[in-house]
């Protein structure tokens, strides 16, 4: 198992011991907990389920029905 040292300024470390205090966690334990939340490489599912959740969304054919045709570009 690795260490890894840290630094943080007073006001921070006071909000992390109340943090790891409260979930009756160790400092260590808290700081691995955040870790491990931040390195996810999933979305959930509440937020997969999304696409498609809007029946009032426009479809894509809306969207682009307004759309016109680009302008030439200038030469270089």
């Amino acid at each position: 198992m690795g260490q890894v040292t840290i630094y943080l300024d007073d006001e921070t470390e006071q909000k992390m011991i109340e943090n790891a205090r409260v979930m009756k966690l160790s400092k260590s334990k808290w700081i691995a907990g955040v870790i491990q939340e931040k390195l996810v490489d999933q979305w959930p599912d509440t937020v997969r389920e999304l696409p498609g959740s809007w029946g009032d969304f426009p479809s894509l054919e809306e969207l682009r029905a307004g759309e016109s045709t680009d302008s030439e570009r200038e030469a270089l």
